[in-house]
């Protein structure tokens, strides 16, 4: 009878990884940081170092120097997260990176106008931190469920925080053209945000319950549309090389090319006839609206005012009793 004989030393186990929420949570943290350093840390050195210095001329060549030591310090601080994630990052960081920002930012925002709403109000300052502390369990409690965790793996296989290309070489005709209408819907929208809403200055955040404020943003006439506009040529990318999607214009290409279109010829032909067609119908439909026109206004039908009634600009309606205009 065979028996099962175990093996002197079993064969040991990897030791579990850390998991993508504590590498994302370290590269969270470094992208705030960056966010910081870009938005306050910079235009306050830069205040103090060239503007203050009363030399150089502040202009705006100067301001858009500020500003793209800006974008400058927040890729920076992007590539020390990359490095910080390493070279083999569980699956789901980046995903984790970009859920935990956008919570930290969201919260942010939605105190501060609960805050400045209820600036004025005995209990403001109760009720802000309820906010407050209830937005960061809700966040933490995201970020730790099931739900939280597919939604991190799900946007990173997606590839919204890389730079991969999803089969670069098919569907090529088909995406370009979605990726240049993509571009101009948010390109035109910015356009129209720049010439008709928004105002130059500086965006200026007021800190509820602590008497201090904080610049967000500087020059946004320029500032902002720019920001919009990079976030529009990066979702604009991104969504034609989503797999899914990407595979739907691949697939979308390959039925196009086995459509048979008409020759030129033809095209001129079948145009004509359409074009002949419609002005017929029109010429018809005029001629059927005159002469029913005219024979509803004759005088033993009286359906419609006659010519003789509305000589004098009125005409009487015998029913109603009332002058009608014509």
């Amino acid at each position: 009878m065979a028996t099962a004989v175990q093996p002197k030393n079993p064969p040991t186990l990897p030791a579990p990884s850390a998991g993508p929420l504590l590498t994302g949570a370290l590269g969270a943290v470094v992208m705030l940081v960056g966010i910081a350093v870009a938005t306050f840390a910079v235009p306050l050195l830069w205040a103090r170092v060239v503007e203050s210095s009363g030399e150089v001329a502040v202009g705006i060549v100067i301001s858009r120097l500020r500003i793209a030591l800006q974008f400058a310090t927040l890729v920076g601080f992007a590539r020390l997260a990359s490095l910080a994630m390493g070279s083999n990052p569980p699956k789901g960081t980046r995903g984790a990176i970009g859920l935990i920002v956008s919570l930290v930012v969201a919260t942010a925002f939605l105190v501060n106008a609960v805050g400045q709403n209820l600036i004025e109000s005995a209990y403001g300052s109760i009720v802000t931190a309820v906010v407050l502390g209830t937005l960061i369990a809700a966040s933490v409690r995201l970020v730790q469920s099931k739900t939280g965790q597919n939604f991190m793996v799900q946007t990173e296989e997606q590839g919204w925080f890389s730079l991969f290309s999803y089969k670069p070489a098919q569907g090529l005709k088909a995406r370009r053209y979605t990726l240049i209408g993509l571009l101009l819907v948010g390109w035109t929208g910015i356009y129209s945000l720049m010439n008709h809403t928004l105002l130059n200055g500086n965006w200026v955040w007021n800190i509820p319950f602590a008497d201090t404020s904080v610049t967000l943003l500087t020059d946004i006439g320029f500032t902002l549309p720019s920001l919009l506009a990079s976030a529009v040529g990066w979702l604009a990318w991104r969504a034609v090389n989503v797999p899914t999607f990407a595979d739907f214009l691949i697939a979308t290409e390959v039925e196009m090319n086995k459509v048979s279109w008409s020759s030129r010829k033809r095209l001129v032909q079948d145009t004509i006839v359409v074009l002949s067609f419609v002005i017929l119908m029109t010429v018809f439909l005029m001629v059927v609206d005159f002469f029913w026109g005219w024979l509803l206004s004759r005088e033993y039908i009286g359906v419609l005012p006659s010519k003789t009634a509305s000589t004098a600009s009125e005409a009487i309606d015998a029913v109603v009793g009332r002058v009608s205009k014509w």
